[in-house]
């Protein structure tokens, strides 16, 4: 009986586990650069953190993001300037698009 006891609690507690990892839903940021050669580099801060993700063809993509407000950067070789692009919101299980970035010289 004790057995079934500790085994019922397991089950339970494994259970709302379970559940409690299936609510977070995860999205993402897309982008592309213009012109494809002048970009050296997309970064992601979220506070103190910071990542970073290759840029292909002028294409990139930061996935498993938690919901929240993130700022983009891109680096740029010269004559062209860097870009930062601030509040970047993303909401629950969806991927924000931000379209194309045309970078200044």
């Amino acid at each position: 009986m004790k057995k079934l006891s500790v085994f019922c609690v397991a089950l339970i507690l494994s259970s709302i586990l379970f559940v409690a990892f299936t609510f977070v839903k995860l999205g993402g940021i897309v982008g592309r650069v213009g012109p494809v050669d002048a970009v050296t580099g997309v970064s992601l801060i979220a506070g103190r953190d910071t990542t970073s993700v290759t840029v292909n063809q002028g294409s990139f993509s930061f996935t498993q993001l938690k919901e929240g407000v993130y700022t983009i950067v891109i680096k740029a070789n010269a004559p062209y300037k860097d870009a930062v692009i601030e509040n970047v919101a993303v909401k629950d299980s969806t991927t924000t698009d931000l379209g194309e970035v045309r970078l200044k010289q």
